[in-house]
């Protein structure tokens, strides 16, 4: 499997901003960051809920979803893939109690 997938799902996302027709990305774009941000919440439980309740296959479609609709919200909000992979790799090397710190002290 590319380890590239979520970098081509996030330009097909970008695409679908733009294209003609309709497709169920174009709709969730149109209707605005806060409408992916709730889906994205909606997903977020529904991935909580098979980490915690439901099979293996559950949890790993659930986790396809919020990554899905994780890059439709960034894509709503005209942020990219690569900034966020940014980010982490900042990140990279960095106590997770060191980071959270510091954000704090912003």
């Amino acid at each position: 499997m590319s380890n590239d997938i979520l970098e081509r799902l996030a330009a097909t996302i970008r695409a679908r901003r733009t294209a003609t027709g309709s497709s169920y990305t174009r709709q969730l774009l149109d209707a605005g960051p806060a409408s992916c941000a709730k889906k994205l919440g909606e997903e977020a439980i529904e991935t909580v809920i098979a980490a915690t309740s439901e099979s293996e296959d559950k949890l790993k479609e659930e986790a396809a979803d919020l990554l899905y609709h994780l890059l439709v919200l960034l894509e709503s909000r005209g942020v990219s893939l690569e900034d966020v992979l940014s980010v982490l790799e900042r990140r990279s090397g960095t106590s997770g109690l060191e980071e959270k710190s510091s954000r704090t002290q912003r």
